[in-house]
């Protein structure tokens, strides 16, 4: 039995894993459902305010079928109204013999009330089955709940001697095609791309979502200046880009110019003050309203300066690294991470569950903190 439950439990997972970049804030979540050992349905959350995993699979199957069946899902269902009617209403309606979950979702209106009620009504309820996995594939969701943070994707591209710039300060391009375009994925999924000031001066880019072939972005990420001496120019690609579907928010210190301030606003820019005493903290104090607003995945653009405060600070969760077999050389090359950092080898970060792979001669490396 329990080889069985792992078997249908890392399907659902897989289902679920196809609504990353549509779903968030709310968690990705599949479902399976199982009868004489074959699957007679499935399902996944496929849209941020659509129907639930256990909804889309129940509507795929007969009535007769379900209730001998064994429904497996990968977080629990959910037990109260919000933007769709409970999961679990549903599935105490058609009764199946056996209920399989993942794990516990932490979230204050559900934390345990679904599996209660499943167990009340006479059903069968295993919790626990790959429930690492499941925590790992919400990993995101978990952090913005429990700590009111997003999840935090640090990314560069370096060269093989590890500069993000020449002593020039010339970066384009550091690495090849397949490997922006890796990048343009990664931003189609997530919610907000920080940048800092420098950046927008040296590179002034865009921070769009650019797919291959016409594709269409599974959502539009906000963009975010941390600019504490509102350098950022009118005439930047950022602020000339601005639109309902673009938009660009600026962090600076509430002591900056109150024109430049009006400008930046009348251009479209929405502006988020600093307080004098968060100013030593701003990439924390920002990140903690990208959580208010539900931001759930944040990219980290910026070059060594924004990235050194993330990683001396501890904000940093995932890392995409792109190198290049390149070699610019030069004392004064801008490094990928500056900051204070570490005095011993011992204390610097560890990263763990680390994958690599090439992109036509470019070296991706991702791992986690």
């Amino acid at each position: 039995m329990a080889n069985d439950d792992s078997h249908w439990m890392n399907l659902a997972l897989r289902l679920a894993g196809r609504g990353r970049g549509f779903v968030e804030p709310n968690p990705m979540v599949g479902c399976v459902i199982v009868a004489d050992g074959e699957m007679i349905s499935s399902g996944y959350h496929e849209r941020f305010g659509g129907p639930h995993a256990e909804v889309n699979a129940v509507a795929n199957c007969s009535p007769e079928l379900l209730k001998g069946s064994t429904i497996y899902v990968t977080l629990e269902p959910c037990s109260h109204f919000g933007k769709t009617p409970p999961c679990v209403d549903t599935l105490l309606r058609y009764r199946p013999k056996r209920l399989v979950i993942a794990m516990q979702d932490p979230f204050p209106e559900v934390a345990g009330r679904g599996i209660q009620k499943l167990r009340e009504s006479g059903i069968e309820t295993t919790v626990g089955i790959e429930e690492e996995k499941a925590r790992e594939l919400n990993a995101p969701y978990f952090k913005l709940l429990e700590t009111g943070l997003p999840w935090v994707i640090a990314k560069w591209a370096m060269t093989l001697d590890g500069a993000i710039a020449t002593c020039g300060g010339d970066s384009q391009w550091i690495s090849n095609p397949e490997s922006r375009q890796r990048v343009h994925q990664i931003r189609s999924r997530i919610d907000a791309i920080v940048v800092g000031s420098g950046t927008v001066i040296a590179d002034d880019p865009l921070l769009t979502t650019r797919m291959a072939n016409g594709e269409a972005a599974n959502r539009i990420a906000t963009r975010v200046v941390i600019d504490r001496r509102l350098q950022i120019p009118l005439q930047s690609k950022l602020v000339q880009s601005i639109s309902p579907l673009c938009p660009l928010l600026v962090a600076t210190s509430c002591e900056s110019n109150p024109h430049q301030l009006r400008d930046l606003n009348e251009a479209g820019c929405e502006i988020l003050l600093i307080p004098e005493e968060r100013l030593s903290t701003s990439l924390r104090f920002v990140l903690e309203e990208l959580g208010k607003r539900r931001i759930t995945n944040v990219l980290l653009e910026g070059g060594g300066t924004i990235l050194g405060h993330a990683f001396d600070q501890r904000l940093v969760d995932q890392v995409h690294c792109f190198i290049a077999t390149k070699i610019v050389g030069g004392a004064t090359a801008r490094r990928p991470v500056a900051g204070k950092g570490v005095e011993w080898m011992r204390e610097a970060m560890l990263l763990r569950s680390t994958t690599i792979e090439t992109l036509d001669g470019d070296v991706h490396v991702i791992g986690f903190r």
